[in-house]
C-alpha cells in the first residue's frame, strides 16, 4: 500500500500502543542532544531548563490565545514577553506582538509595509533584499502580491548598500537587512540600509530571527557587533525568534515596531459577522498557549546572567569549531562570521564528499550550495575535539560525492 493511502481508523488504539510505536520510530530521528546536529533545534544543554519548559508546556497546552480576555494569564505573559524583547532591542513596550516563528514574523512585517505603501498610493509595492535574505521574504511576497527585488552580496557575504541605492524608488515599501543572514552568519550593513530608507521615506526591517536573542549578549562578551537594532535610526521593524537562541521550544517569535501606529497596520478587525467582533493581532487565529507560556518561562528563568552563560558556551564552541576547520590546510571558511553560524568549504576537495564521510561518522552538517553549514549551540562546546578528529579524517580519506542535495525545507 502506498504510504500516502492511510485509511481512517475504524477503532482507536491504546495510548500505550501509540507511545510504543512513536518511541520506536523516533529512535531513527536525529539525536539533537548529542552535539552532532547543527540546525532545527537549539540545544540549551541544561536539564533543569528543559524540565521547566516541558512542565510549563503541558500546563498551557490546551489553552487558546485567540481570546486573551478569557485567558488572562496568557495575555499577561504575552505582553511581558513583548515588553522584555522591546527592552532588549530598544523599541516601545507595546509596539509588537508574538508570532509562531520567523516566517510569520517576516510575513507580518511585509504585510505592514505593504499596508503603509498602499496608504501612500503605491499599487504595486516592492521590497529590496539581498540574495542571502531568508526565503520567508519570498514566501511573504508570494502570498501578499508584493514584488521582491533580490540584490547580490559582496565578497564578504554582506548586502551592498550601493546596490540597494541603485534600485530604491517610489514603489519601495521595505528595505531588508539580516542580523545575521543564515547562509554565512554575517550582519548586513544595517546603518547604511536604514539611512537609505530614511532618505527615501520608506521602512526598514531587520531580520534578526537568527541573531536577535544572542547578539545583545554576544556584544556584552566583547565581540565586535555592528549596530543592528532599534538603536539605529531608520530601523522601523525587527523580527527575532525566541525558539532559536532564546532557547524556548518551537512556536515563539516576536515582531517589533518603532511605534505602535505601525503595529496597528498589522492588526485584522472584522465586525460584519453574526458571531460578533473578530480581531487578531497576527496571521493566526486560534493559537496554543504553550509557546507563549514557554517563552515567558524561558526568559524569566534565564535572565541576563543565564543568557550570558549560554552565550559564553556558544562563543567557546564557535571558536573551537572554527579553529578545527582552519587547522586543516585544505579547508576554508566562506565568509568571516559575525556570530556562531557559518559555512565552510574546500580549496582542493569536493566538500560534499567530505560531508558524506562526516555523515557516516554520525555528524549532521547541513548542506548548502557552496559548502557545509555549521550553527553552534551551547552543547557543541563538548564535542569540539571529536569534530576536529573526524573532520581531519574525512578530509584525508573520502571518495566521490554521493549527490546529496542542499535542502533546507521540503513539502510532503
Amino acid at each position: 500500500m502506498d504510504d500516502t493511502e492511510v485509511p481512517f481508523p475504524e477503532t482507536g488504539r491504546s495510548g500505550d500502543d501509540i507511545l510504543e510505536q512513536l518511541r520506536s520510530e523516533r529512535a531513527e530521528d536525529i539525536d539533537w542532544k548529542s552535539g552532532r546536529a547543527f540546525s532545527l533545534v537549539y540545544n540549551v544543554d541544561e536539564e533543569d531548563h528543559e524540565r521547566l519548559l516541558e512542565t510549563v508546556g503541558a500546563m498551557f497546552l490546551h489553552e487558546n490565545a485567540l481570546n486573551p480576555f478569557k485567558y488572562r494569564t496568557l495575555m499577561r505573559m504575552e505582553r511581558e514577553v513583548v515588553a522584555m524583547a522591546a527592552s532588549l532591542f530598544g523599541s516601545p513596550p507595546r509596539a509588537g506582538s508574538m508570532s509562531s516563528g520567523g516566517t510569520e514574523s517576516i510575513f507580518l512585517a511585509v504585510h505592514t509595509a505593504r499596508q503603509v505603501a498602499r496608504d501612500r498610493g503605491v499599487e504595486k509595492p516592492q521590497i529590496l533584499t539581498a540574495t542571502t535574505a531568508h526565503p520567508a521574504f519570498a514566501k511573504a511576497c508570494h502570498y501578499l502580491d508584493v514584488e521582491q527585488v533580490r540584490l547580490p552580496v559582496g565578497g564578504d557575504g554582506r548586502a551592498e548598500a550601493d546596490a540597494f541605492a541603485d534600485h530604491i524608488g517610489t514603489r519601495t515599501a521595505l528595505v531588508v537587512g539580516s542580523a545575521p543572514c543564515y547562509p554565512f552568519g554575517v550582519i548586513d550593513p544595517i546603518p547604511d540600509l536604514a539611512a537609505l530608507a530614511v532618505e527615501n521615506s520608506t521602512l526598514c526591517h531587520v531580520d534578526a530571527c537568527l541573531g536577535g536573542w544572542l547578539l545583545p549578549f554576544w556584544e556584552r562578551l566583547g565581540e565586535d557587533v555592528t549596530p543592528w537594532d532599534f538603536r539605529v535610526e531608520g530601523v522601523t521593524s525587527l523580527s527575532a525568534d525566541i525558539h532559536k537562541y532564546g532557547y524556548c521550544f518551537k512556536g515563539a517569535s516576536v515582531v517589533l515596531y518603532r511605534d505602535r501606529e505601525l503595529l496597528e497596520k498589522q492588526h485584522f478587525v472584522y465586525d460584519d459577522w453574526p458571531g460578533g467582533l473578530y480581531a487578531s493581532a497576527t496571521a493566526a487565529g486560534t493559537r496554543s498557549g504553550a509557546p507563549i507560556a514557554g517563552a515567558w518561562a524561558t526568559i524569566t528563568h534565564l535572565g541576563v546572567d543565564g543568557y550570558l552563560r549560554l552565550a559564553r558556551r556558544v562563543q567557546q564552541g564557535t571558536r573551537g569549531f572554527m579553529d578545527a576547520i582552519r587547522s586543516i590546510e585544505e579547508l576554508e571558511i566562506t565568509a568571516e562570521p559575525d556570530m556562531s553560524v557559518f559555512e565552510f568549504g574546500s580549496r582542493v576537495d569536493d566538500i560534499q564528499a567530505i560531508g558524506d564521510v562526516m555523515d557516516d561518522r554520525g555528524w549532521h552538517l547541513d548542506r548548502q550550495q557552496g559548502g557545509l553549514h555549521v550553527m553552534i549551540s551551547p552543547g557543541h562546546d563538548r564535542v569540539v575535539d571529536d569534530f576536529a578528529s573526524d573532520l581531519r579524517a574525512a578530509v584525508a580519506d573520502h571518495g566521490e560525492a554521493r549527490g546529496i542535495e542542499a535542502i533546507y525545507g521540503s513539502v510532503s
